[in-house]
């Protein structure tokens, strides 16, 4: 993702979610993890291309207190944008989401996850190319790890016929993004960006997911 760079992921943005409906409908047999028993706002870090995006779609969802764009998955400690765009630090953008596991559980975030992006192209989202937009999940704890898994295994396939390449690892560290990027869609609904490539992708996920989008 630029500023200065149109990026266009029309041809993408024009397959996500368009299974998202028959989706919901899918069944995990015998899910090893219940996490809406979990007590207490629990976070989940995720890596699907822009964080701009990401970012649009979680924070309009029942059950979601704050979402974050940020970094993760590198070496190098609080990475600058540029940084990262230089694809030598080794970090994913990537949105850190707070939520309350009692009213939307980590396998809800993911299911959304895998119907918002692409899981199947190694390093690249649309015109977007780089490790920085690689897919990942990145886990906090044996459950969460736990969860991702299932998820990637059971739901992930009946979305996408490719293999799914996202990657699933450990949490290190996450790093906050600038404050400009943070909330950018809210903010500038008007950008070129925003409207060509973002706005009809939230409205397809409005669409599909409307029963778990906040009032």
């Amino acid at each position: 993702m630029s500023l200065s760079v149109a990026r266009n992921r029309a041809a993408v943005a024009g397959i996500l979610l368009l299974f998202a409906l028959p989706l919901m409908a899918a069944v995990f047999p015998d899910p090893t993890i219940d996490d809406k028993n979990l007590q207490g706002d629990q976070t989940a870090v995720l890596a699907g291309g822009c964080f701009w995006c990401l970012e649009a779609v979680f924070e309009q969802l029942q059950g979601v207190e704050k979402v974050v764009s940020g970094y993760a998955g590198g070496h190098v400690p609080r990475p600058t944008y540029e940084q990262v765009c230089s694809e030598t630090t080794g970090h994913a953008e990537v949105v850190q989401v707070t939520f309350d596991p009692s009213v939307i559980s980590l396998r809800d975030l993911l299911e959304v996850f895998y119907t918002i992006h692409d899981p199947t192209t190694p390093n690249r989202q649309g015109n977007d190319e780089g490790t920085q937009y690689r897919s990942a999940i990145f886990y906090g704890n044996p459950e969460q790890k736990a969860v991702a898994e299932e998820v990637t295994r059971a739901f992930a396939p009946t979305v996408w016929d490719d293999r799914i390449v996202t990657e699933i690892e450990p949490l290190a560290e996450f790093f906050p993004a600038e404050s400009y990027h943070q909330g950018y869609f809210r903010r500038n609904p008007g950008q070129g960006y925003c409207r060509a490539i973002i706005a009809p992708k939230v409205a397809k996920f409005r669409k599909a997911w409307e029963k778990r989008l906040k009032p």
